[in-house]
């Protein structure tokens, strides 16, 4: 039987000019069956409302009818945004205040005042909205079993932003153990853009049993009108990532339209195409800029100024990517690739924000290969393909988080605790061993540490039950919990203290003693990195490292098999521009094109040198990867390698030998050889220690009264990973580090797919000269450094000079 509104909500749509939407009413009748539930709708489908329907009818009068109000806490949103939280307040206070439902409503996150903290916690609101961290400290206080044994409902929304990630993983758990407290808890996730919904079913569901979460699909809406923006005089660019030939267009197109979202995919070239546009901006036109290394306060005026009404065009990163609803967005530009089709389907639903009108977009390519990206992009979202990160098991620092969390709650029962942890779908796979090794990481810091006594947090009486060693432990944990750990930045200094500037550790912590890397104009080698100092010398060669300015976000595996699906589609390149279609059959005379499941290699000279281009797929975190580790190879092979430069699509890399046979530089053995060697040496492990030694709260960011400094964290964390290295390599943490190695920091699964592929499926084609499709990636060497964009205009010359040996028919 259909759910039906209570009529006071019913005459609220009405008197707005809305239609109760069929997907909000399923998600009523899910509740009022006692359904945990998935919803997937589409931008502007009313998704947030539709999850809290059940807790705005509960508190209609018609359904109360007189009767006590519920008491205590009714229902628990979990968002990835404190932003988010608080925009969700203004939208849910809409009808509640209309209808003068007795309902409170209130936020809970790092920002709120102490005072209103403990008031929540003696006397909590019908609805708290909060984060992924907040809710696990709420969980980590005495009062927390009464205070949520009343709880009906968890509506987590954006679930896609982090449910497979370490956010999720600690979610997960505060999952099981709210459903403890409050065994009839409905829980309840949202998102636009679900690849996979089976999956998330399975992380929302109690026990991980996918079947007892029933899937809402949303009503579809209007199909969004998107383009790709194409040069009008000039050709297609060959390389570069900026588009800053679409400038003067895209100024013209935030001239035409109300309020224009214009997103990058890097701080960089935000900073970048910002400063065109003002450049550009004749008119005056208010033209904002939005990403996450601006101060918050900047953020919010800039936030303000849109929900007000008073920007013309905002360039901005994936910090908008969950954005607040501004209805009065009518066009997004996407400068660059999107790198995926459910990033881009995010982005492109913050234009008009309703379910009836069109989203209207723009794609603005940098160069050839991301045209063909932008094409499969579009291509992807007709065909409603999503794309998204994996599930992968559950992290073992999040796990000594939360037990942590339980110890301060109360004293534990290890049994107990333990089924309830399995109850997770993340921490399904733990068994008695693997708890065992938690509690004792927790309660000494592990083997190599006992010693020590601020490590000894937790202790096991006779009885087998845990419990804090002392009170303070409470306190300090609350002081520093959390998944997410800011990136720092490494300075680069030469041994006598002259500064030549600053890198991101992520690429920093690649770097090994000896290897050399082009930075500031100079060609350096690395002598030391210690306590965020990039100690380096001048290079007496040429830099083989590229030094990326910027974290990049990787294609999406299900784009990249798109893109070379258009590049052996010989009867589809018609629809393309003439320059990008006479570009690929060049390149199919002249050579081969990359057929799917197939790795190509092109091998030739140019300038002296001897190159391999390695057509990859696979995304630039992975080549990245696979450049430090084929240039290692080459160099114990006699092959002097002097450099290499990746994209998302190829690696390329260069010597003073020539590669005659590809297949033992891509045997698959590289990652248990050259790739533990390389993550060793460098400061990988390193960085990835910091941060799950920071997450399991073997080193504390925050004292009483003061924060350590980037510096002081890094010094704690480097002496405790030198004890461990050598006393205890196979301490719990140290696997932890390794896995965050394997996966986040490297891509190494993409790249053990790769590697697979080369051992059956390598194509060795050797060339006279550069081949067209080597073209995009040859002009990127010794530009990588650059600002993204700034070298856009350098590039011209030398592109056009390899474009025209490239594509010279004899």
């Amino acid at each position: 039987m259909a759910a039906a509104l209570p009529p006071e909500l019913a005459a609220w749509f009405a008197g707005r000019g809305w239609r109760v939407r069929r997907h909000q009413l399923a998600m009523l009748a899910a509740a009022e069956a006692g359904q945990h539930a998935l919803l997937v709708a589409e931008t502007g489908a009313g998704k947030t409302l539709a999850g809290f329907l059940p807790t705005l009818a509960a508190f209609a009068p018609s359904v109360l009818r007189g009767g006590a109000l519920p008491e205590g806490l009714h229902t628990l949103y979990v968002s990835p945004l404190k932003a988010l939280a608080h925009d969700v307040q203004r939208n849910l206070l809409a009808p509640v205040e209309a209808l003068d439902l007795p309902l409170r409503v209130e936020t809970r996150s790092g920002d709120t005042p102490s005072d209103r903290k403990a008031r929540q916690r003696a006397r909590p609101p019908h609805v708290l909205l909060t984060t992924p961290e907040s809710l696990s400290l709420l969980l980590s206080y005495p009062e927390a079993p009464a205070l949520f044994a009343t709880l009906q409902r968890v509506v987590i929304d954006e679930v896609h932003a982090f449910a497979a990630g370490k956010r999720g993983d600690l979610l997960s758990l505060a999952l099981a153990r709210l459903q403890s407290w409050a065994p009839g808890l409905q829980r309840v996730a949202l998102s636009a853009t679900v690849a996979e919904p089976d999956d998330f079913r399975r992380w929302l569901a109690p026990g991980g049993e996918a079947g007892a979460v029933t899937l809402v699909e949303g009503e579809p809406g209007a199909p969004p009108r998107l383009e790709i923006l194409l040069p009008q005089e000039e050709r297609v660019p060959w390389g570069g990532h900026a588009a800053t030939w679409a400038v003067p267009q895209l100024y013209q197109q935030i001239r035409a339209h109300r309020t224009t979202l214009v997103f990058t995919n890097t701080r960089f070239l935000a900073e970048y195409i910002f400063q065109l546009l003002w450049d550009a901006n004749d008119d005056k036109l208010p033209i904002g800029i939005h990403h996450g290394s601006l101060s918050k306060e900047a953020r919010r005026k800039v936030e303000a100024a849109m929900a007000r009404g008073e920007l013309r065009a905002l360039v901005c990163t994936a910090s908008l990517d969950l954005g607040v609803d501004w209805g009065d967005i009518d066009l997004v530009v996407q400068m660059g690739a999107p790198k995926g089709s459910s990033r881009l389907l995010q982005r492109i639903g913050r234009a008009n924000h309703r379910l009836d009108a069109p989203s209207e977009a723009l794609l603005v390519p940098g160069n050839r290969f991301e045209f063909l990206e932008a094409t499969a992009a579009l291509e992807a979202v007709a065909a409603g393909q999503r794309d998204g990160e994996a599930f992968r098991p559950g992290a073992l620092d999040v796990l000594a988080q939360h037990v942590m969390a339980c110890a301060c709650q109360g004293p534990f029962d290890e049994a107990a605790l333990l089924a309830e942890v399995q109850a997770s779908a993340a921490y399904a796979w733990l068994d008695a061993a693997g708890w065992e090794r938690v509690l004792q990481f927790v309660a000494t810091g592990g083997y190599a540490l006992r010693a020590y006594d601020r490590f000894r947090r937790i202790v096991r009486d006779r009885a087998g039950t845990w419990r804090l060693t002392h009170p303070e432990h409470a306190a300090r944990h609350r002081l520093n919990a959390g998944i997410i750990v800011d990136a720092e930045m490494l300075e680069v200094r030469f041994r006598n203290g002259r500064s030549l500037g600053r890198v991101e550790e992520s690429f920093g912590a690649t770097l090994a003693p000896g290897d050399t890397f082009r930075f500031a104009g100079m060609d350096l080698e690395v002598e030391t990195l210690r306590d965020l100092e990039l100690t380096v010398r001048a290079a007496k060669r040429a830099g083989t490292i590229p030094s990326y300015m910027g974290a990049r976000l990787p294609i999406s595996t299900h784009l990249a098999e798109r893109v070379r699906g258009l590049l052996v589609d010989r009867a589809g390149w018609g629809r393309f521009p003439d320059d990008v279609r006479e570009w690929l059959e060049v390149q199919d005379w002249r050579s081969r094109l990359p057929g799917p499941g197939e790795l190509l290699v092109e091998s030739f000279p140019h300038g002296q040198r001897h190159y391999s281009v390695i057509y990859t797929f696979e995304g630039w975190n992975a080549n990245q990867s696979l450049g430090m580790l084929i240039t290692r190879r080459m160099a114990e092979r006699g092959l002097s390698p002097l450099g290499f430069v990746a994209n998302d699509y190829a690696l390329g890399v260069w010597g003073l030998k020539p590669i005659e046979d590809p297949a033992p530089l891509l045997s698959p053995d590289i990652l248990t050889h050259e790739f533990l060697d390389w993550v060793q040496e460098s400061h990988l492990l390193r960085r990835a220690f910091r941060e799950v030694a920071v997450i399991g709260g073997l080193v504390e960011r925050q004292q009483p009264g003061k924060r350590k400094s980037g510096r002081q964290v890094t010094f704690s964390t480097d002496l405790i990973y030198d004890v461990l290295r050598r006393h205890e390599p196979d301490h719990m943490l140290i696997e932890a580090a390794w896995a965050d190695a394997r996966t986040r920091l490297t891509d190494v699964g993409r790249l053990a797919g790769l590697l697979d592929r080369a051992a059956d499926e390598l194509v060795h084609v050797r060339l006279d000269r550069v081949s067209p499709l080597a073209v995009p990636v040859l002009v990127m060497i010794g530009r990588e450094s650059l600002p993204s964009g700034a070298a856009d205009d350098d590039l011209l010359v030398e592109a056009e000079s390899l474009a025209a040996q490239a594509m010279r028919p004899e």
